[in-house]
């Protein structure tokens, strides 16, 4: 089945650029064979969560001190260090560059690969080995990536990519969203809003 205008307006009612997002999934959905009822309403409800209704298509880092200590303890082990980088100028920058520094085939906190590869697209594409990887498939050069990554497509796309390479369409196929989500998310975190948006996406397109 396709996924139509309507449908996504229903799906998507505050976003502006709903147009753009129907012409991007119109033309990708079929191509990873994101291509039933089930799997469309378990893709766009995952989608939908993770990017806060297709609006956030980058990763927002914009942390205060108590909120670094409490999210990420490993990297911010003490009050003082959570306070000089909340307090940062570039403080999102500084953030990523040591939270995601020298894992994930990212370079060191120096290297600014942190920022560079930090979570973009519907479903958030992090780190230089899955940007990598993401690239090989599309046959782009790595470093053209995160500005592909900030169009309409190349958000879209990318979700795409990383459903099929997760084979989640197997998931979606026995409507299992808690496995679905701990694949996406890594634990269960919004689980209950994804939920509802997978059940509303059902309903839309006629299941």
């Amino acid at each position: 089945m396709e996924l139509t205008l309507q449908q996504l307006k229903q799906l998507l009612p505050k976003n502006p650029y709903v147009d753009h997002w129907h012409q991007a999934l119109e033309q990708l959905l079929p191509d990873y064979e994101i291509n039933t009822p089930q799997r469309i309403a378990a893709f766009v409800a995952q989608c939908s969560h993770e990017s806060a209704g297709f609006t956030a298509l980058k990763e927002n880092l914009n942390y205060k001190a108590a909120t670094l200590r409490k999210i990420f303890p490993k990297y911010f082990p003490t009050d003082d260090l959570a306070n000089a980088y909340a307090n940062m100028p570039n403080k999102q920058e500084a953030i990523a560059n040591r939270v995601y520094a020298s894992r994930m085939g990212n370079g060191d906190e120096h290297s600014g690969d942190g920022y560079r590869y930090c979570g973009r697209g519907l479903i958030q594409l992090t780190g230089k080995s899955n940007y990598q990887a993401f690239a090989d498939s599309l046959e782009m050069n790595v470093e053209d990536v995160p500005e592909y990554l900030a169009t309409f497509e190349g958000a879209a796309q990318s979700a795409c990519w990383f459903w099929e390479s997760n084979n989640l369409n197997q998931l979606a196929d026995k409507g299992d969203i808690l496995t679905l989500t701990k694949r996406i998310n890594g634990g269960t975190i919004g689980l209950e809003d994804r939920i509802k948006h997978y059940e509303h996406a059902l309903h839309v397109l006629g299941v």
